[in-house]
């Protein structure tokens, strides 16, 4: 009796609409809405994916020189001289200091032309033969080499020439690691910029000015650090095969644990890649193979957890037993938190004596660094710079031109466009969109209907975008739905206010159908302002940002819009305002079906700063600035009807430009309010 009653008033119900319905056959609150379990969840998949499907060595290195590829890309390093000539080092020795048994030049040299690193170089007194030598890279202490400065000693009174750099932010190199972490420069994932690929840069640039020393064995090499250098010692090691053994210490944790733990939280920018390829740890650990490697790791470190760092050492042992080279990585771990162990230290010195100086010694034979205060130089004393880095030193502002952006092209007519076009749009999929899951069943519900606010009612229904994500649209017909309309796709903002997005359009002509949207993280599905810096910083390293994942609902909205009775499938357009207008944008670039935008208040360009606590417009997008900026989508969407309701920032003039030039100057409006549309 009761499954007649429910089939009768769905009866009654499709009657009343003049349309069929989507059958509700369960609940419609079957996805978690999440921001978190969502996170947590990518990050397991890219965890759990990580070298998995390499059988062969064959198969391996017929990925490997892709892979590095990728790396360098994700690091930034897309604008450096990676393989082939470089520029002069140009290094400058200030000073010389005499140790018992060893001494130490103190010098700058230039990894790029004004961009100069600080280093203390300790050689052994009496060298009669090249050695091997270390680069040591720091972590994040305040005094850099004056910290570390015990390592660097122990290392050339066991015969080994040192070399000692800092990071940027500390020490004497005084510039920014931190834009995204605590400066709300969150358009460096936009620029694809990482403060880890210049350190890494400067670092492969100091193993140049080691094979530039006479004292120096260039083909005995390694590398080692802690924390922040530890990070960089799986970088460098990964991308310089002049490493002949790397020792990183307390730096990496997989994807699935700094989301799950929320580690993350803690790192600097520079600690993970940018992760447009959605690899994790083991993929940068692999390229390493199968060149000798001692993970060091502390069991109850704060930053990352000695679970996961056996992941890293599992997953990555199997591309070592393609070499038949299980032997050449070990993972010692050590009690206590972010920090070294005298066993770690021990076990990296026999480490290095074994694979560099091939001396095979027991570990806990080997004397322990020497931390005591007395044996300490003083920051004074291992100081580089006299008064301060050279004038024409760029380091501070190195995240503006590192990275090379392109200018917007010179297009001349619809051929090249279109061409520029399909470019564009591939690379965005490629790179930028690249975590775009495969897409699920729709599986609409209808949630709710009524016959008020709108001429031939209200329509609210769900669908699921993907994955861990059922998204609600609020379809309002103006037109009796036995005819196909066209519709008007309204995208909510942030934070609205009550009957914002109403007003906003209010003025549209009535031969509209109107849908209002909410994506991922506005309205019902939204998340606390508070975690908004969380998400930021954690979705890149998902290998997508909230902008993205906003794109991709945007889309599969539009999907699912066109399956309605009353809509006509090739009329349907968006309109969005503010930070919004970016993902109208960019979603009606994809979709290549849009009928029209209707565009208030854009942002002048994706390159500009949010807020330091992660607040504000997110409209940052992995790499997208690599391929082209939000005010040259208009343009490339010609000949497509695109208005603007107000003032337009003068960086859209490219894209009215190209409209005029093509002879369609009347597809691009600027109207005083949307009854102008």
């Amino acid at each position: 009796m009761k499954h007649t009653l429910h089939l009768a008033i769905l009866f009654t119900c499709s009657v009343l609409f003049s349309q069929p319905l989507p059958i509700r056959t369960s609940p419609s609150f079957d996805q978690a809405n999440d921001i978190r379990t969502h996170l947590m969840r990518v990050a397991s998949d890219i965890t759990e994916n990580s070298l998995t499907g390499i059988t062969s060595l064959q198969e391996w290195q017929g990925q490997r020189l892709r892979r590095t590829e990728q790396l360098v890309e994700m690091l930034g390093l897309v604008d450096v001289p990676m393989a082939g000539a470089r520029p002069a080092l140009h290094p400058v020795i200030v000073d010389t200091i005499r140790q018992k048994g060893f001494h130490i030049l103190k010098l700058y040299y230039e990894s790029l032309p004004q961009l100069y690193v600080p280093a203390d170089l300790y050689i052994p007194d009496g060298i009669t033969e090249p050695r091997p030598a270390i680069l040591y890279v720091c972590g994040h202490a305040r005094t850099q080499k004056v910290h570390y400065q015990p390592h660097a000693r122990r290392f050339a009174q066991l015969g080994f020439v040192c070399l000692i750099i800092e990071t940027i932010q500390w020490g004497e190199v005084r510039g920014e690691h931190w834009g995204c972490y605590a400066n709300g420069w969150f358009h460096w994932y936009s620029r694809g910029y990482n403060p880890g690929g210049v350190e890494a840069w400067n670092g492969i640039r100091g193993l140049d000015l080691l094979c530039e020393r006479p004292e120096v064995d260039a083909d005995k090499l390694g590398v080692t650090g802690i924390s922040g250098g530890g990070a960089q010692t799986w970088f460098i090691a990964a991308l310089d095969p002049r490493i002949k053994a790397a020792a990183p210490v307390c730096g990496a944790s997989t994807c699935e644990a700094h989301i799950r733990t929320r580690t993350i939280d803690g790192h600097c920018d520079c600690m993970v890649p940018t992760n447009i390829y959605g690899w994790d740890m083991p993929d940068v650990a692999a390229l390493i193979a199968p060149r000798p490697l001692l993970i060091g790791q502390a069991d109850r470190d704060g930053l990352n957890t000695i679970e996961s760092v056996r992941e890293i050492t599992f997953r990555t042992k199997n591309i070592y037993n393609l070499y038949d080279a299980a032997d050449q990585i070990d993972l010692v771990e050590t009690p206590g938190g972010h920090s070294y162990h005298k066993t770690s230290r021990q076990k990296i010195f026999a480490f290095f004596l074994r694979h560099l100086m091939n001396v095979s010694v027991d570990y806990a034979d080997i004397e322990d660094v020497d931390e005591s205060t007395g044996a300490q130089l003083s920051e004074e004393a291992l100081q580089v710079y006299r008064d301060g880095p050279p004038a024409d030193d760029r380091t501070r502002t190195i995240q503006d031109s590192f990275i090379q952006l392109p200018q917007a092209p010179d297009i001349g007519n619809a051929t090249e466009l279109a061409s520029h076009r399909r470019g564009v749009i591939a690379q965005l999929r490629a790179r930028t969109f690249r975590a775009f899951p495969a897409p699920v069943p729709l599986q609409p519900h209808y949630e709710f209907r009524t016959l008020d606010n709108a001429p031939f009612g209200r329509s609210v229904y769900s669908f699921v975008s993907e994955k861990d994500w059922r998204l609600k649209v609020d379809v309002r017909w103006k037109n009796p739905q036995e005819t196909k309309s066209p519709l008007m796709l309204v995208l909510r903002n942030p934070d609205e206010k009550r009957w914002e997005s109403e007003e906003f359009i209010s003025g549209l002509s009535d031969d509209w159908n109107i849908a209002y949207f909410e994506t991922r993280g506005i309205g019902e599905s939204g998340w606390s302002p508070e975690l908004q810096w969380h998400v930021r910083r954690a979705s890149a390293w998902t290998g997508r940002t909230v902008a993205s994942m906003r794109v991709y609902d945007v889309l599969r909205c539009i999907e699912f819009l066109k399956t309605l009775p009353g809509v006509d499938a090739d009329r349907v357009g968006i309109a969005a305002r503010d930070e919004m207008t970016v993902i109208a944008l960019y979603a009606a670039l994809l979709d290549g079906g849009c009928a029209g935008l209707l565009l208030k208040n854009p942002p002048a360009t994706q390159d500009s700063a949010s807020q330091p606590d992660g607040r504000g417009p997110a409209i940052e997008m992995l790499a997208c600035l690599l391929i082209t900026d939000v005010n040259q989508i208009p343009g490339l969407l010609f000949p497509m009807p695109v208005a603007f309701v107000g003032s337009v920032p003068v960086e859209y003039d490219w894209s009215k430009e190209l409209y005029k030039r093509l002879g369609r100057a009347d597809a691009m409006r600027f109207l005083k309010e949307v009854a102008d549309f």
